[in-house]
């Protein structure tokens, strides 16, 4: 990490003589530093209580204030920065007794620029590495922590708290949820809130492959075991030795391969494709479905004892229409996410399309609402972003409006029919948009005198709307 790849450094100077306060400034400026100066430790404590800074060089010796006092404060206000202290040879065991209470370096006094510009360049340099990583742990978390899935609802809270109790056991795990609720976010969760998180956490996906390729790809198989495999190849379950292995969709899996598994989930031990060697293992399963596989094994198609050996903590994923709530709350996390993607801050969600999302059942799930919001940003050409911004699923506002094809004589001439499709569909726009006419005139295309003047033709105004505009 740089200079030029982060924003530049941030010095305070606290020094009572000015000629080393101007000469250490100009040092610091001409390297590239941006600084600022205090005269005094009084000065220099309101400093680093009103800011943050990168690296405070302060003299050990001030009036009113001393450097140990503006460790002080900086520990409290500020404990990423970096303290350098500058000190007369006489206190050097005052600034050894400084970097035990937390300052980073000291430096005596007579000295050169030269030697003070590589101590700072040291001094920033540690701290980019470890804000380098805070933030690579802050995001490991953020992706992979229970917390990182989003919900407030009752329904979410209780997936939340199975989490915690079920990650740090080694239990066989089921989820069950629609396409699109987040299942694989809950396996991420619980494998690394588990004692298993430093090992191994290998996917399938039981749909994506046929029968025959999924064997090879969950056992691995032996040179010449069939016709392509040309050298030996480890399998999933090998792979995840002593981590976890995630099923998705295992109620895809046929029949045949359902005895293999049940043999592994029971004896922790397989054969690869072609092989004869017993190969032992210790994993743990996570497995997920969007299909009702207790149903399943009432019509024949999935086996009931792999079920029960599957089944041991089930953990249900409420589809977004079951959890209301937390569709606003989705919404507001996808716009931040993708708004920095795109380069497209300051992007809100207007009242009315919150409305909208509010009425949708989301057949997509969480997933769908997610590409909703990217597809709004992408179209949005003001800082709100508006219903008609939304995909049509969401905003098809003239489906109702069609309907009225079904009533319509075809004998009759088009300047009759007319009238009645854009009464129509000025009422259903107006119904959408909860009688709102400046929104609505926005979704017609027209102004709101306009509007105003249809609503008046076709009688779809109260009484005391007639007077005005």
């Amino acid at each position: 990490m740089s200079i030029t790849m982060h924003k530049i450094p941030e010095i305070l100077i606290i020094d009572d003589e000015p000629l080393m306060r101007i000469s250490i400034s100009d040092a610091l400026k001409s390297e590239g530093y941006n600084t600022l100066s205090a005269a005094s430790g009084s000065d220099g404590l309101k400093a680093v209580k009103d800011n943050s800074y990168d690296v405070v060089i302060t003299d050990l010796k001030l009036p009113e204030v001393d450097g140990l006092q503006i460790l002080k404060a900086c520990r409290q206000f500020s404990p990423g920065t970096k303290v350098l202290m500058i000190t007369a040879y006489a206190s050097v065991e005052t600034a050894v007794e400084a970097m035990k209470q937390g300052a980073y370096d000291y430096i005596t006094k007579p000295f050169s620029m030269d030697e003070l510009i590589l101590t700072v360049r040291r001094l920033i340099e540690i701290k980019d590495i470890e804000d380098e990583n805070v933030y690579l742990k802050e995001k490991i978390e953020e992706k992979y922590d229970f917390s990182g899935i989003i919900g407030r609802s009752e329904k979410m809270q209780d997936v939340f708290e199975k989490i915690k109790i079920i990650a740090p056991t080694d239990t066989t795990v089921l989820i069950n949820g629609e396409s699109g609720t987040g299942k694989e976010l809950v396996a991420n969760a619980i494998h690394y809130n588990s004692p298993r998180k430093d090992e191994a956490f290998i996917k399938v996906s039981c749909a994506a492959l046929p029968e025959t390729l999924l064997e090879a790809e969950l056992f691995g198989h032996e040179k010449g075991a069939f016709t392509g495999a040309l050298k030996q190849k480890k399998g999933r379950f090998e792979l995840a030795h002593k981590g976890t292995l995630f099923l998705d969709e295992i109620g895809e899996i046929t029949q045949a391969v359902q005895v293999k598994l049940l043999r592994v989930l029971q004896e922790q031990e397989f054969e690869r494709l072609g092989g004869t060697s017993t190969i032992s293992i210790d994993v743990r399963i996570i497995c997920a479905t969007q299909r009702d596989l207790k149903k399943e094994v009432q019509k024949g198609t999935f086996r009931e004892d792999l079920y029960y050996r599957l089944n041991v903590v089930p953990v249900p994923l409420p589809p977004l229409r079951e959890r209301k709530e937390d569709v606003l709350l989705l919404a507001e996390h996808f716009l931040n996410i993708y708004s920095r993607q795109m380069n497209r801050q300051g992007k809100n969600l207007s009242l009315d399309a919150r409305e909208f999302l509010l009425k949708y059942d989301f057949p997509g799930n969480v997933r769908e609402l997610e590409n909703a919001i990217k597809r709004a940003l992408t179209l949005c050409r003001d800082k709100e972003i508006q219903p008609w911004d939304l995909p049509e699923d969401i905003c098809n506002i003239c489906r109702e409006g069609i309907k009225i094809g079904d009533k319509i004589n075809y004998s009759e001439p088009l300047t009759t029919v007319l009238p009645l499709f854009e009464k129509q569909y000025i009422s259903q726009v107006l119904k959408e948009t909860k009688g709102n006419k400046t929104l609505a005139s926005k979704m017609l295309g027209i102004s709101r005198k306009t509007l105003w003047e249809k609503c008046k033709l076709y009688g779809l105004m109260k009484k005391e709307e007639i007077e005005s505009p």
